[in-house]
């Protein structure tokens, strides 16, 4: 959620902000609303200081036998007066927050301006793609090893839900595996967390109320299987005060992740780049707000390092203020190489949300100079898309027989094997 302070004290620069962001927010309503907000709260304590004081005054025994009447009319009065207050509270205060849910975090201001993809900008290669002679498509290639069985994952569950078969499974595994213990030498703490999460976990992470209908949940219960395992991972520390000395805190997880993407109809349906389900390798880091900014890029850096050492051709995009994730302030995506395609394609996303999610979820530190707890800032990146790096390492690695060739650094986890031939 945004800083209602900030926007109090500087409206204008909120807006500006907001302005280069896609979408229409209603900022004069929240604004009033918060100002009605503190105008009720200030009015509620008034009431309770003053029953306090009269409280008191009771207790000294050494009240005006004329003034008893008077206070006791009076306390009656301000009960009523504080009850009638506290509705007005608490309802402006349901306003207040459905409003805050839905305005999405500030743009930082290193982040370019512009409305879609097409004002990201290049911040650069790394590796110079392959000339394959008329490259086969993942889909293709998988068709021919039996990596993927498309046909039964329809019969089991229904389209973008796909069957790995042996060696599909073994690299799909075998990519997990590598992603974990090479984020694990980085830092990052391996957490294995609950792949259903409630309401005010996604609300949290800003998942909720904003996109409700993209996910699945399971029928009357309030649970939802984890779009990201961003979700868990950041609300481990939900309502938590986190001592100083403790940040910066990294985690990394494997989860299965579950997406309706009810608004991207008619793209990539075919073959195992937009699933679903799928799997996914996430980095989340809990850090210093003086701290994020670099964290960030040091986040890029990680995830990058498993695309060179599987030495697949790959770009850093810098995304524009309307390009970016609700949460996020700042975001990079990182583009991996497909050669049937002949582009690339994202492979991860690494972002700052900065206070956002930590007002939201409630996580804050308590400063080493013991003063008041502050929220924290939270990032969190892709490290990688583990059925994504399969296709990218399908395509990039493949022979003129239709062959494809296990990258190095894969080799031991891949129990030895050095190339996946067709059967």
């Amino acid at each position: 959620m945004i800083d209602l302070k900030l926007l109090k004290d500087d409206p204008d620069y909120v807006i500006s902000l907001l302005q280069r962001r896609n979408g229409n927010f209603n900022l004069d309503e929240l604004r009033q609303l918060s100002l009605e907000h503190r105008q009720a709260l200030n009015d509620w304590e008034h009431c309770n200081k003053r029953t306090n004081d009269i409280s008191q005054a009771f207790k000294t025994g050494k009240l005006n036998p004329q003034d008893i009447d008077k206070l006791k009319s009076e306390s009656k009065d301000l009960k009523d007066k504080r009850e009638s207050i506290e509705n007005l509270k608490n309802t402006i205060e349901e306003k207040l927050l459905a409003l805050q849910l839905i305005v999405p975090n500030l743009p930082h201001e290193s982040v370019p301006a512009g409305e879609d993809e097409n004002a990201n900008v290049e911040m650069k290669r790394v590796g110079e793609p392959k000339k394959i002679k008329n490259p086969a498509h993942h889909y293709e290639l998988g068709s021919k090893l039996n990596i993927f069985d498309f046909e039964r994952g329809v019969k089991l569950a229904h389209s973008r839900f796909t069957v790995l078969n042996t060696n599909g499974a073994r690299l799909e595994r075998a990519l997990m595996n590598f992603m974990l213990d090479t984020h694990a030498k980085k830092g990052y703490r391996e957490i294995f967390p609950p792949i259903l999460v409630n309401r005010q976990a996604m609300i949290g992470t800003g998942q909720l109320p904003k996109f409700d209908g993209d996910f699945y949940k399971i029928d009357n219960e309030d649970l939802f299987l984890v779009p990201t395992a961003e979700v868990p991972l950041t609300n481990l520390y939900a309502n938590d005060v986190i001592a100083q000395a403790d940040l910066p805190i990294y985690h990394c997880a494997y989860t299965p992740n579950f997406r309706r993407e009810a608004g991207s109809a008619g793209k990539d349906t075919r073959g195992y780049i937009r699933q679903h389900q799928f799997n996914k390798v996430e980095l989340v880091k809990i850090c210093h707000p003086d701290n994020s900014f670099a964290e960030l890029e040091g986040m890029v850096s990680n995830a990058e390092f498993i695309l060179e050492a599987l030495e697949l051709p790959y770009r850093r995009m810098l995304l524009c203020s309307g390009d970016m994730g609700f949460c996020a302030a700042k975001c990079y995506d990182i583009e991996v190489w497909l050669p049937a395609q002949d582009k690339y394609r994202e492979i991860s996303s690494c972002s700052n949300c900065t206070d956002f999610q930590a007002r939201r979820a409630n996580i804050k530190f308590k400063p080493n100079d013991g003063g008041k707890a502050r929220y924290v800032h939270t990032l969190n990146g892709s490290g990688l898309a583990i059925g994504r790096t399969l296709c990218a390492i399908l395509e990039n690695n493949q022979l003129e027989d239709g062959s494809v060739v296990i990258p190095k650094a894969l080799v031991p986890y891949f129990q030895g094997q050095e190339i996946i031939e067709p059967v």
